[in-house]
């Protein structure tokens, strides 16, 4: 037997994709007993309207809905991806409607509004050290990040501070202090719970808020029946559950999360006794009294606790003519924990057919320590190479032997709370949207790091303390000073007043399609810091987007967004590499000028989509930062300009029928001028991007199913050293190249059909498989260990490792 790769057309039959909606009549109210026809099958909508029900992926299908007393409404030619869930919701009248023409390309119905759609059943199968949302992001063009354990991300040369992420149109926020992605565990986003994924790369509507590179926008599930999901491997193990009344009003979906890290870990470069637990609990419930009110409750209880005791490290570099070492022995231990709570309340009213209300608060607290206390004994220098040696790969006549002595005690306790109202009209096919939000954000944040060098028995003082040592013809008479001391202790109270007001409107034109938005973003925000006098700013942010549909026989749509998009400061970019905050900065900004164009098309009686974005985004009050590992540290001044231009592409389609397959390629690149010094690389600079994402089955067996996900960025800079002009070191990490493998075996799924006598029936859907993480084994680095080299005073780069090659194995069951 063998598998069926890239260019496979062998058909396996149908898969399933699912439509689903609520019947109303005229005055909105629900139709029950409408009978909807497909092929030679059908159903009935249930007392409150509902309905869903399964259609053949990939391929023109048409549903009617018919009833007494009611003209019958035709859908046709409606064509879904597999796996995806179409919602639609007619309104039957006495007069009669023909809905034709209706094209679903393998992206959804989102691509008018410049966005990415992604199945979330691609979301919960494709493998990765971090499943998850995030863990597909990276596979899009234009969306990079060279660390297999984070679910941060960067977007067209933009930091991990610069994408926003909503759930039910609720914004989300992750840990603060986090500076290493083995500290991360789970995003907030719960892959189990996700109805619906859409994602945009910039040029955004208004509609979105205020940050410099890209919206993530979530919606969780609304049940339709019970469920109850469980799934475990050798890294973490999770429950889902479905429920809803007999009356279809109540309904709630529920997830439990649990993670351990320590086999990705253990097997880096450091030997380590560490204990990495991780756990998440989340509900979103949702009660509709009417066809009119719904209300929903979103709720979210997480807990990093992470505990490490690094023991040894050993990390060989160089040159093969020059290989050299770095070994590190290690006392101490450092311990970290994340408690987050969230919790958002939304209320929607449907005033009248046209007009639609909402209202929502939310409250997300944090509480957030990080202390550690490790000594550190390294010794630097050749390694031996000679394989008949009894100390081949060892250190030999090592050039360094130095110490370091790391301290840390820093706590942060942040409460956010948030009102918002928002709208929006129709007008026959103009829509005008609205909202306003009102934000207060707390920062209560102690800063306490120490860091001691030592080389060669000699306590490397801080650069410009003011000192000369004259020894031995002055006696040394200055303290004994740590070579980096941040102390701190900040209390910044934050109010924001944001507001957006946007337009769309469908029109033709000779026979072509064209779709208008604009709108503009109002952005009040006034900074009080305990220590000094607060400042107050104010921005304008206006945005517009065009597309156009010309009348040809290709399936094409052109698209062109231009935006000004202003990043108001957060807490963690008001404070300075010193720990104190500057009310003074500025909001950062950028003009986005993207030109797209999407192609949809049938090969070999399947559907395809390419997607082609070239774009250039020009920035100015520009807040640098130096990134080490997922760590931002904020220079908390607007000394800089930047730029950042590239080309992304995205080809996606069923490239083995009925699964759903892309490739994606991009280029970019992004630069920044400190006081006018001249243009260097930005720490994001990623320069070329290609991803696949790959799913297969065996023709013979199609049970045994396959996922594969290969990435490759070219390296990032590599970082400076503390106190370092960062012009001085443009030198760049190595290329980053990883794949991971899936491979499962489908017991059972929407497709089986099992006799009530056979095990197998007990389950909607069973799985097992097994997972292979960096399946070449790949040498990836996210950042350096800078080391003084005593005798000559050079600084060495050394690099930090990610994860090794790594197996798991897998359950999935829903009841």
């Amino acid at each position: 037997m063998k598998l069926v790769f890239l260019f496979s057309f062998i058909n396996i039959g149908a898969q399933d994709a699912i439509i689903t909606g609520i019947v109303l009549d005229e005055n909105q109210n629900p139709i029950p007993d409408v009978a909807i026809s497909y092929r030679n099958t059908g159903t009935t909508t249930a007392e409150d309207g509902s309905y869903l029900f399964g259609v053949v992926a990939d391929k023109a299908v048409t549903i009617s809905f018919s009833h007494i007393g009611f003209e019958k409404i035709v859908l046709k030619d409606l064509i879904l991806s597999t796996n995806e869930t179409f919602e639609f919701n007619p309104v039957m009248s006495k007069e009669t409607v023909q809905v034709a023409g209706v094209t679903i390309t393998p992206n959804g119905t989102k691509k008018l509004k410049g966005v990415t759609t992604v199945s979330p059943e691609i979301i919960r199968n494709i493998p990765g050290a971090n499943a998850g949302v995030e863990n597909i992001l990276k596979l899009l063009p234009g969306v990079s990040f060279n660390n297999e354990l984070s679910t941060q991300y960067n977007v067209r040369g933009g930091n991990f501070d610069e994408n926003l992420v909503y759930v039910n149109g609720i914004q989300v926020y992750k840990p603060f202090l986090i500076r290493s992605a083995q500290q991360e565990g789970f995003s907030f986003v719960n892959p189990d719970m996700v109805q619906s994924v859409e994602f945009s790369a910039g040029g955004f509507q208004a509609k979105y808020g205020d940050k410099l590179s890209s919206v993530l926008d979530i919606r969780y599930k609304q049940p339709t029946k019970f469920s109850l999901k469980t799934a475990a491997s050798l890294i973490d193990a999770s429950t889902t559950i479905e429920t809803i009344t007999k009356n279809r009003k109540w309904s709630s979906i529920s997830g439990v999360r649990y993670r351990d890290n320590s086999l990705f870990i253990n097997s880096q470069q450091t030997e380590t006794n560490v204990k990495p637990v991780f756990f998440d609990a989340q509900s979103y419930l949702s009660f509709k009294p009417t066809t009119r009110l719904r209300f929903s409750l979103l709720g979210n209880f997480s807990v990093n606790d992470y505990q490490n005791e690094p023991l040894a490290r050993q990390t060989n570099f160089g040159t093969i003519q020059e290989p050299r070492a770095l070994a590190v022995y290690y006392q101490g231990q450092e311990q970290t924990k994340f408690q987050t709570e969230f919790l958002a309340f939304n209320s929607s009213i449907l005033v009248s057919n046209n007009l639609k209300l909402d209202f929502s608060s939310s409250i997300y607290h944090t509480l957030e320590q990080e202390f550690s206390d490790v000594i550190a004994a390294y010794e630097l220098g050749p390694v031996e190479t000679n394989a008949d040696s009894s100390n081949f790969g060892s250190i030999v006549n090592a050039t360094n032997i130095g110490g370091q002595i790391n301290r840390a005690r820093n706590e942060l306790d942040a409460l956010i709370y948030s009102v918002a109202q928002k709208g929006k009209l129709k007008i026959n096919e103009q829509q005008l949207d609205w909202g306003i939000t009102y934000t207060v954000e707390d920062f209560r944040d102690q800063l306490n790091e120490t860091e001691f060098l030592d080389s060669a028995g000699v306590i490397i003082r801080p650069p410009n303390s003011g000192f000369t040592n004259n020894e031995p013809f002055e006696p040394y008479d200055a303290p004994i000073l740590p070579f980096e001391r941040i102390a701190a202790y900040n209390q910044v109270k934050t109010e924001r007043i944001t507001s957006f007001t946007q337009w769309s409107t469908q029109t033709e034109w000779k026979e072509h399609t064209i779709y208008l938005n604009g709108g503009v973003r109002a952005h009040w925000w006034n900074v009080n810091p305990s220590n000094t006098t607060s400042k107050s700013q104010i921005i304008w942010s206006p945005r517009a987007q065009i597309a156009v549909k010309p009348n040809w026989n290709a399936d094409m749509l052109f698209r062109l967004a231009v935006g000004s998009y202003q990043q108001p400061p957060f807490y963690r970019e008001l404070r300075g590499f010193d720990g104190q905050v500057n009310p003074n900065v500025k909001a950062q900004m950028s003009t986005h000028f993207v030109v797209g164009n999407e192609y949809s098309f049938r090969f070999l009686d399947r559907p395809f989509f390419l997607t082609s974005e070239a774009y250039y985004k020009k920035m100015s009050d520009v807040n640098p930062y130096t990134l080490e590992d997922v760590r931002i540290r904020y220079l908390a001044e607007n000394i800089a300009k930047a730029y950042a231009y590239g080309l992304d592409f995205r080809l996606s389609g069923t490239f083995v029928p009925g699964i759903e397959s892309w490739v994606s390629l991009g280029y970019l690149k992004t630069e920044e001028n400190w006081d006018d010094e001249g243009y260097i690389a930005r720490p994001t600079d990623q320069r070329l991007k290609m991803a696949m994402l790959f799913q297969d089955y065996m023709p013979n067996l199609p049970q045994l199913r396959l996922y594969i996900n290969l990435v490759y960025n070219t390296g990032v800079p590599g970082g400076s050293p503390n106190y370092e002009n960062p012009y001085n070191f443009q030198n760049r990490l190595r290329d980053y190249k990883r794949a991971d493998l899936g491979i499962s075996y489908i017991f059972a799924d929407v497709n089986t059909n099992w006799k009530k006598k056979n095990w197998q029936s007990a389950f909607k859907e069973l799985a097992v498989g097994f997972e292979i993480f960096n399946l070449f084994n790949n040498q990836n680095s996210i950042t350096n260990t800078w080391v003084r080299d005593a005798t000559n005073q050079n600084q060495y780069a050394v690099p930090n490792y990610l994860t090794s090659r790594i197996f798991n194995i897998k359950l999935n069951a829903r009841f």
